[in-house]
């Protein structure tokens, strides 16, 4: 997908990749699997490794990672998951959790 039509995606590329030092960044668009027009930019996934979350609990890498989105979380993403790993947590072999089935939004 082209930076063109994917602005959200790409916004949380470049504030993830500008404020930490990242060492490997996947950021999943998952909104195709919820009841959302078509290339929506509403549900994410994204697997963050990074240094400076070493001695960091896993809420605290949250909040960073939050606090980096907030415009977004404000202004039209409605859901993101999290995986902020230490460089030692991190296998290149490994693969995202597959998120899962849309509930429609009341658990049903």
């Amino acid at each position: 997908m082209s930076n063109l039509t994917a602005p959200v995606a790409t916004a949380i590329r470049k504030k993830l990749s500008s404020n930490l030092n990242v060492l490997h960044l996947d950021i999943l668009n998952d909104s195709y699997m919820h009841n959302v027009p078509k290339g929506a930019e509403t549900h994410f996934k994204v697997v963050v490794v990074s240094d400076q979350f070493n001695g960091l609990s896993l809420i605290k890498r949250h909040r960073i990672i939050h606090d980096l989105l907030k415009d977004e979380l404000q202004n039209g993403v409605h859901a993101l998951s999290i995986e902020a790993k230490t460089p030692d947590q991190w296998d290149p072999k490994d693969v995202p959790e597959k998120s899962p089935p849309c509930k429609g939004g009341f658990g049903l």
